[in-house]
This record gives C-alpha cells, structure tokens and sequence, in this order.
C-alpha cells in the first residue's frame, strides 16, 4: 500500500461555494457580449451552468462564439476576462462560504501529515478570494496555488492536463504519487489526462440541486474521467484517501 505524497485540492464548487456567485458576475457580462454583437439569446445563471460549469471566461467567450457564430476581436476579449475577474472577485470577497465540511477535512490531513495544493482553472486572485473568504488559505503555502488561467504561459484551461503536471513538476513529485478531488467533468478530465487518482466530490450538486443530478454527475466521473472513489460528503474523505491508497501499488 502506497501513501500519497501530496494531495492537490480543486477550488471552485470542491473546497468552497464559488461557481454559482461567479457565474451571477459572468451572466451580466456574458449577456452585455451578445447585445453587442447584436445575437438575441440570453443567459441565466442556470443555463450559463449548463453550458461551462468548469471553465474559466476565457474559454467561455470562445465557447460563445462558436455556439452563437460571431467573432471577437483579442483585445475585446481580454478587457472582458478583466472586467470578468474584478466582478467575480469582489462577489467571492464578500459572500463565498466553504463547500459543508471541508475545515475539518483539512485539518484531519494536516495531522495526518499530508501536503496540500490548490489547482485550479480559475484565475489566481479569484481563488485566492475565495480561500481567504473561507479562512482556507491557513492550510496551503501562497506559493502553492495553482492557477491555469495565471500560472501558466501561455494560460490554459482543463480539460487540459498542463495545470496538474505544472503543479507536480513544482511539487517534485509524480502524477501518480498524488491524488485529487474534482467536481466537473473538465477537471476531473485533466486530473485523468495527468495520470492522478481522482476523488469525484459530488456533494455539492446534491445540495444545489437535488438527488438526480449528484448521481448523475457520480456516474459520469465515474464512467468518463475514472475517478477511482466518488466523495458525496467531505466526512467521507479519510475513507476516500484510504481506498486511493490501497490501490496504490
């Protein structure tokens, strides 16, 4: 049985309640983009959900326009991702909570003696906002969190595995000698791509919105992104842990 070297914590909807007060800053945004590019739809937060739970604006402005046919100029994109990440941060500084359990979780690997990360597709200050909101941050080094959208040059997303290898190849140590807990099929897509064991944390979906989707999304993690050990609740994760490691050889 192996033990994990580092376990590496996904941000938003897995440590704290982040997605849908970000998503209410980008429908306003997303919704001004359409109006000046003259295409009649209309988001809410739920329909924006839907279509890019688990990516950052960046790629949901690309996703935009493929879906609805028009095109951005570069620069107008990147005043957009910058108003987008002010919008967002200042909603999280002040409202965000942490996904129910997860300081007692932390505080158990703590005393375990297992190093912790933050990787994340989000851009850095946002989740830095929302750690220092929560009072998560105390359990990771600044340093040590890792942002695809800020971290990388030039910035990624997940799906795309290059947030995770950064972060092992930082960490010095091997995809596979780690774990991770995920919540959307993208990040758990690039945490599989990355060759790391996966936690698929589905607890929130359930809180959010209701049974039927946290077992729908329990059975996608499962089919489509391998996760080895799906978490419903954060209690249950000295548990998760423990299996990861016993399949670990």
């Amino acid at each position: 049985m192996g033990k994990v070297k580092y376990i590496l914590l996904d941000c938003d909807n897995t440590l704290c309640q982040s997605e849908r007060l970000a998503f209410e800053a980008c429908a306003e945004l997303t919704n001004e983009v359409l109006e000046k590019h003259d295409i009649k739809e209309r988001y809410d937060v739920d329909s924006l959900l839907e279509d890019f739970v688990g990516h950052n604006f960046r790629n949901m402005l690309v996703g935009l326009q493929k879906k609805h046919n028009f095109t951005m100029s570069a620069e107008e994109q990147d005043d957009y991702v910058s108003r987008e990440l002010g919008k967002v941060t200042q909603k999280l500084s002040e409202k965000c909570t942490e996904c129910p359990g997860v300081t007692e979780q932390l505080e158990w690997a703590k005393a375990q003696g297992y190093p912790m990360s933050v990787v994340s597709t989000s851009a850095k200050p946002r989740v830095i906002a929302s750690l220092q909101k929560t009072n998560l941050l105390r359990f990771f080094k600044e340093e040590q969190v890792y942002s695809a959208a800020s971290s990388l040059n030039p910035p990624s997303s997940k799906p795309d595995p290059a947030i995770y290898l950064h972060a092992c190849k930082e960490l010095g140590v091997k995809p596979e000698e780690c774990l991770t807990v995920e919540d959307s099929k993208s990040g758990a897509t690039a945490g599989m791509r990355a060759g790391i064991p996966l936690i698929g944390y589905v607890g929130l979906y359930g809180i959010e919105e209701g049974e039927k989707k946290m077992k729908q999304m329990a059975d996608l993690l499962t089919e489509q992104t391998k996760a080895q050990v799906i978490m419903y609740d954060w209690k249950e994760f000295p548990e998760c842990v423990k299996k990861i490691e016993e399949s670990m050889s």
